[in-house]
């Protein structure tokens, strides 16, 4: 069998699918790997580290047409679906609810297609969560994005020159980015405020060294996944009022609430933001989908009545070293659990729990009726 590995398309994804770090495992089962030429460009890391290490450097297109397994942290296009090899298998990160027409691609020309980002949020599953891998990471990118905006330091320091109170955090949303966000502002040295739309994560927030913020909205929970529910209108209107009085003491104010395959709700408004201090920072970790901020832009801080907006994008990447090593542990930890030494292929059982939830196209069909 023979897995290969492609560069994203967006040359701000410096994220590489392969690190050297995690390749043994897949080389000692015998399974032969290729690479796209400059794979590993975005984590410095020249070819021939993947070369000395048994796997082999190639065209872009003798990759995408030689590769059994086909592996990308980010979509193919139709055309380069075409050109795959007679029921090859893709994994990867597909963004299924933004690129519908791979779904016809992948059917017609006989390839199996699974997305990385449906993978169930199960014990046995976590070692192959990508999007909780790089959640992780992006919630870390958050807080040190964020004070190098703010003009004053985060921890409390007691200096011959006066006493220097610690900046106030306040995280929005307890997933995965939430509460990575909330350890690495009280790692330095922050005072951490946090709200969740499901009151199960307060003691989370509290394990953590963080205040946990409550606000009746009613009736939320959340999914058999552990997501958040969709908030209703009347919900989220509540919910700005309520956190407005929490933004407005804040000296960073991050928010991660989003909604896969929806747009992100808006849940910190003008209104909000005039009673931030000016030289406050917000930072909007959903800009991506549509954004939790009213006035965020894509990749660009800006400055609303004296506060700093930032929307960023692709944030793992701005640490493209460890988010491509837990990316490829994803996948290689996914090829490990499916793949048959005897008769050297991945086996696609469609009655096993992750194969059935990650598994959109297969045989031609299309099989999650979401996107049929």
């Amino acid at each position: 069998m023979i897995l290969g590995a492609i560069t994203p398309k967006n040359q701000k994804d410096l994220r590489s699918s392969l690190h050297p770090n995690t390749l043994q495992p897949i080389l000692d089962m015998g399974i032969d790997v290729i690479f796209e030429s400059g794979l590993g460009k975005g984590i410095d890391v020249d070819d021939s580290v993947f070369s000395q290490m048994g796997a082999k450097p190639v065209s872009r297109e003798s990759c995408i047409s030689t590769a059994d397994i086909l592996m990308s942290s980010s979509p193919v296009s139709d055309d380069e679906i075409s050109s795959m090899k007679d029921q090859s298998i893709f994994l990867g990160l597909m963004e299924p609810f933004a690129n519908r027409s791979q779904f016809s691609a992948f059917q017609q020309n006989n390839i199996s297609a699974i997305s990385m980002e449906f993978i169930p949020r199960i014990t046995r599953a976590q070692k192959m969560d990508v999007l909780s891998s790089q959640s992780n990471l992006a919630g870390y990118v958050s807080v040190i994005e964020s004070a190098k905006v703010l003009k004053s330091a985060l921890p409390m320091m007691m200096t011959a020159a006066g006493t220097l109170k610690p900046a106030s955090v306040f995280v929005i949303g307890v997933g995965v980015a939430g509460l990575q966000a909330i350890a690495t502002a009280k790692r330095l040295g922050a005072k951490v405020e946090a709200f969740d739309t499901r009151p199960v994560v307060e003691e989370q927030v509290k394990s953590l060294g963080a205040k946990f913020v409550k606000l009746d909205l009613g009736n939320t929970g959340q999914t058999d996944q552990g997501y958040a529910n969709e908030l209703s209108e009347e919900q989220i209107k509540l919910q700005k009022e309520l956190q407005s009085e929490v933004c407005a003491r804040s000296d960073i104010v991050i928010t991660t609430a989003q909604l896969f395959g929806k747009p992100a709700p808006k849940l910190v408004d003008e209104n909000t933001i005039k009673k931030m201090r000016p030289g406050s920072v917000i930072f909007d970790m959903a800009v991506e989908s549509g954004g939790n901020v009213e006035g965020s832009a894509l990749d660009e801080i800006t400055d609303i009545h004296g506060v700093k907006v930032i929307g960023l994008s692709n944030l793992p990447s701005l640490v493209a070293d460890h988010a491509s090593f837990a990316l490829s542990n994803n996948f290689i930890n996914f090829i490990t659990d499916f793949y048959d030494k005897e008769d050297k292929l991945m086996k696609l059982d469609l009655d096993d729990e992750v194969i059935k939830s990650a598994l959109l196209v297969h045989d031609g069909q299309v099989l999650n009726g979401a996107f049929k």
